[in-house]
């Protein structure tokens, strides 16, 4: 299934007015395929082609894509109808194959546009007709202000740009122009009847036109005919004001639409203006806790200052008692220096009084002499004990025990 990108036409895939504005064109092209062969060079979907074959000999769909080739071989079975895969610009046809060649919203798809316009050329034979249209690139850029370009095309053409390509390769053109109009219709209601078409008034400029349609030979061109295609014979006014009605329907359901999605941005206005509210409160709340915490960081600070003052008087103050404390060591080593001499000196003293012991009974006297010694030394002695600094040396472990 081929489906509608853009690109072309499918049917059952568009809105009516834009299938009617294409087949169209191929109404118009129909009056002058009677009892011919027929080129539809870019036939798409292929049912302009199938238009052309109720009155033509033979015609030819020409398409570059195969899925669209595919799908018109399927949709229009027709035995005069052939639909080929091949490209517009270099087909496989002989010259003077056709006495009519259409290519209808084709030439600003292909950038070698000039090559396609030689190609057509070709085909046709010295008395055929050519059929071309193009979307007019004035009112193309002015509808599509919005939307921007038609991502498919390739060039698009303005009138006199349009009749001066095709006069550099046909030796006759005649520019007319595709518009939409309103017009009335008087017709029976089920049969159909010869249609008599009258067109009042001129058709406006080319540069307003909506599309551009260019009929181009070597021979005598066909006598200028105005030409009108209804879709359908039917009362437009009332369906207009159906479609008014719909469109009515479609604003009260926007307008109900509108008021719920007011009413919902009322709320989240109001949710917005009370998180706003909390959230100056909360600033509030957070400038007067910054305001504290820079308070307290100040009394910090004093207190880390003092701190560290505190800490240097107990670093000196721990100074002076190491200092303290040197003293008094080397004091005690000194003490304990000479409480060893003294030692050595007691250790000599009692070695003798051993000796004048031993010789106590054979010296009576002079150990009467030696007693009032020893008594002497042994109330040295005692003052020894009795002395603080032995004292103080048995309290630090110190010199001998006496």
């Amino acid at each position: 299934m081929v489906e509608f990108t853009g690109e072309r036409v499918i049917p059952g895939q568009v809105n009516d007015d834009l299938w009617s504005e294409h087949v169209a064109r191929y109404a118009f092209a129909s009056r002058f395929a009677e009892g011919k062969r027929v080129l539809d060079a870019g036939c798409g979907a292929g049912y302009g082609a199938a238009e052309l074959a109720q009155s033509a000999l033979q015609v030819t769909g020409l398409d570059i894509a195969p899925d669209a080739v595919e799908y018109a071989r399927v949709t229009y079975p027709l035995p005069n109808l052939l639909f080929l895969v091949s490209s517009c610009i270099a087909t496989p046809f002989r010259p003077n194959s056709f006495e009519l060649v259409v290519a209808f919203e084709v030439i600003e798809h292909l950038q070698d546009y000039r090559a396609f316009l030689n190609e057509c050329a070709r085909v046709v034979t010295p008395q055929g007709l050519f059929i071309v249209s193009s979307p007019n690139k004035s009112y193309y850029a002015e509808s599509r202000a919005k939307t921007g370009p038609n991502p498919f095309h390739e060039h698009e053409f303005e009138a006199d740009e349009f009749v001066s390509e095709l006069s550099r390769v046909f030796s006759n053109v005649r520019l007319l122009l595709e518009n939409r109009v309103e017009s009335f219709a008087f017709h029976p209601p089920r049969t159909f009847w010869p249609a008599g078409v009258r067109i009042d008034g001129g058709g406006g400029t080319a540069a307003e036109a909506n599309f551009l349609i260019g009929l181009c030979s070597f021979g005598r061109l066909p006598d200028p005919q105005s030409f009108v295609y209804v879709p359908k014979a039917a009362n437009l006014l009332r369906e207009r004001e159906q479609h008014v009605q719909l469109l009515e329907q479609q604003l009260a359901r926007t307008k109900k639409w509108l008021a719920e999605a007011q009413a919902e941005r009322d709320a989240l206005l109001d949710l917005y203006r009370k998180q706003t509210d909390e959230l100056l409160d909360r600033t509030r709340w957070a400038e007067k806790l910054g305001a504290e915490l820079d308070a307290l960081g100040e009394v910090l600070t004093n207190e880390r200052k003092a701190a560290e003052a505190l800490v240097r008087d107990y670093e000196a103050r721990v100074a002076h008692l190491e200092g303290e404390n040197l003293v008094k060591t080397e004091w005690a080593l000194a003490t304990e220096t000479s409480l060893e001499e003294k030692r050595g000196e007691l250790a000599e003293c009692l070695r003798l009084l051993e000796a004048a012991e031993t010789t106590v009974v054979e010296r009576t006297l002079w150990a009467q002499r030696a007693e009032k010694l020893r008594a002497d030394l042994a109330a040295q002695l005692d003052l020894i004990r009795q002395s603080r600094w032995v004292r103080l040396g048995r309290k630090f472990g110190l010199g001998p025990n006496l």
